[in-house]
């Protein structure tokens, strides 16, 4: 299987090479997409280039996108009724993406285009990273902010307890995130409680996907 994943940073896409691992139980290789994103809004721009990219250049199998609710409404449950759209979140707005970019694209190397599996830190990535370490930081928590006002904690206190500071380096993230994702040792269960909208969306998408060879992935 062949795939390629998007999102906001280097380390952010090394943290989600090894959760979409753990997710699919299968052996992957990574395809690099044409174009990089830095940050919500060149992830979302840069979405449909790499799309056609994919699908006419590559043989990848899927794409995985992933990016940090920042201050955006968590996807729930009510989005995903049929037709349902909510123009601020951006799994909404990254699904349609796909839908308008793959719907008169023609097939090509055999196949309709790249699957899809986006997912939602809520509210960063580093959120995660937490994930079973500090029992405070969960979706839960970041929406009773949300509908308050009173947020349980920023992305700036998310970075500084992850990384020790609020400008990490490069190299210094990715050894971070790389350290607190493999903590898991394969098991999501607790990401998938902890973050059931945002994490709970992409393991559902991975675990929809068939390999090439028509077998289930789990």
């Amino acid at each position: 299987m062949k795939l390629a994943i998007l999102s906001e940073s280097p380390a952010d896409e090394a943290a989600l090479k090894v959760l979409v691992g753990y997710v699919l139980g299968v052996e992957f290789s990574l395809v690099t997409p044409s174009l990089r994103a830095r940050g919500w809004p060149s992830v979302e721009q840069v979405l449909p280039p790499i799309l056609r990219h994919l699908h006419f250049n590559t043989d990848a199998h899927g794409l995985v996108v992933v990016c940090d609710s920042d201050d955006s409404p968590v996807h729930t449950p009510e989005h995903e009724a049929p037709s349902y759209h909510h123009p601020l979140c951006r799994v909404c707005r990254l699904r349609a993406a796909f839908r308008r970019t793959m719907k008169n694209l023609p097939p090509a190397h055999g196949r309709r285009g790249p699957l899809r599996a986006v997912g939602l830190a809520v509210p960063a990535i580093e959120a995660w990273m937490l994930c079973g370490r500090d029992p405070d930081v969960t979706e839960a928590a970041w929406m009773a902010g949300q509908a308050s006002g009173v947020a349980p904690y920023s992305r700036r206190d998310l970075k500084s307890r992850v990384y020790g500071t609020t400008r990490p380096s490069l190299p210094w993230e990715i050894q971070r995130v790389l350290e607190e994702v493999t903590r898991h040792r394969g098991d999501v269960r607790r990401l998938e409680n902890d973050f059931p909208n945002g994490f709970g969306a992409l393991a559902r998408d991975l675990r929809g996907w068939r390999p090439p060879d028509g077998s289930a992935v789990l």
